[in-house]
């Protein structure tokens, strides 16, 4: 994980998936609450809603902005009720790439304030590993929130 002095993070991971099904798990509400919080509500379109709930009730929400197909996901990102990081304030991008038999994905967050990097930077270390799981077929277990 890299970050920039922008309010920008940068994380990269193999995947040990093909992008398609990387991609199923970035824009199906069943498929992400695997992977991610409790439930999700997720319009993969774009200007369609997305909007995850985390185990201890807190709320993700923001707009799907741009959407290619096992390739690129671009979606508005925050939080309810946050002063910080409140709902489409900073935005989130997936590129997924073919790597041999598996997928590496680039994840940049964008717009976000100096004092909401560091708990985005370990959430996105926490969960990005679970989304690797569900993809190559496995069973992340329960979600817990990161510490």
């Amino acid at each position: 994980m890299t970050e920039d002095g922008g309010g920008e993070l940068r994380i990269e991971r193999r995947i040990a998936a093909q992008p398609s099904d990387v991609y199923s798990y970035l824009t199906d509400s069943v498929r992400w609450a695997r992977w991610q919080g409790d439930s999700a509500e997720i319009e993969a379109i774009p200007g369609g809603v997305f909007r995850m709930v985390m185990a201890n009730g807190t709320t993700a929400e923001g707009r799907y902005v741009q959407l290619v197909p096992d390739a690129r996901v671009v979606f508005t990102w925050g939080w309810q009720g946050s002063p910080t990081v409140p709902p489409g304030s900073s935005t989130v991008e997936i590129e997924l790439a073919p790597d041999g038999d598996g997928t590496l994905l680039r994840l940049t967050h964008r717009g976000l304030p100096h004092e909401g990097r560091a708990i985005h930077a370990v959430g996105w270390d926490h969960y990005l590993p679970r989304l690797a799981i569900v993809a190559a077929g496995g069973d992340p277990g329960p979600d817990t929130l990161p510490s």
